[in-house]
């Protein structure tokens, strides 16, 4: 038992240790699931629509009962071992965010503009915050402790998904952009809907 907590906090970065990372990743596979929603939602828009509404609904009720103590099995515990540190004693507001973006990019935008949105999202931020905590060094003033390789990463995997959803290179590029710039503002859980929903927007409004 001894030997698994030391690897489980040896550092592996200036940043993390192996427990964060774990937990970051399991952060991150959820959004990374996002990217199911326009699937989805090219098979039934509306049961889409539905669905996300209702799982947004029953996170805010599980989320209330675990912070008046009557956790859901289950359901309370991975809310809690997903929790930061500074979501300690509150209410996690990620997943909200996160939901309430996905749905309203897809409400507020034709499809492919939507995919694009929710695709930063998924993969824009997930992949920036695994490479950051991973193999972030370089981290100046202006991005208030987020690191370059993960802006860099940020950008790739956005221009990536964006190009190949699109076949529209200059677009996914100048999306690729905006998602990396709200990506790295000091708005914590925010960019969780700021992301998606602006990505969306600077596609619609491109040439």
């Amino acid at each position: 038992m001894g030997i698994i907590s030391d690897f489980r906090y040896r550092r592996i970065s200036r940043t993390a240790t192996v427990n964060d990372l774990l937990k970051e990743f399991f952060r991150k596979l959820i959004h990374i699931a996002a990217s199911i929603v326009p699937v989805f939602a090219g098979w039934d828009y509306r049961l889409t629509v539905f669905g996300l509404s209702a799982v947004l609904f029953a996170y805010m009720v599980c989320e209330y009962l675990r912070l008046i103590g009557h956790p859901v099995p289950v359901v309370s515990r991975l809310i809690a071992y997903a929790s930061r540190k500074r979501d300690v004693g509150r209410f996690v507001l990620g997943p909200v965010t996160m939901a309430f973006g996905v749905l309203a990019t897809l409400v507020l935008f034709p499809p492919e503009a939507a995919t694009v949105g929710i695709f930063a999202l998924a993969f824009g931020d997930g992949v920036a915050s695994l490479v950051g905590k991973t193999f972030g060094r370089f981290r100046p003033r202006v991005l208030r402790g987020k690191s370059v390789e993960g802006s860099v990463a940020c950008f790739v995997a956005v221009y990536v998904s964006a190009a190949l959803a699109t076949d529209r290179p200059l677009a996914a590029l100048i999306v690729a952009f905006v998602a990396t710039f709200i990506e790295a503002l000091p708005i914590r859980d925010y960019d969780n809907l700021f992301i998606p929903v602006v990505s969306a927007l600077a596609f619609v409004l491109l040439p």
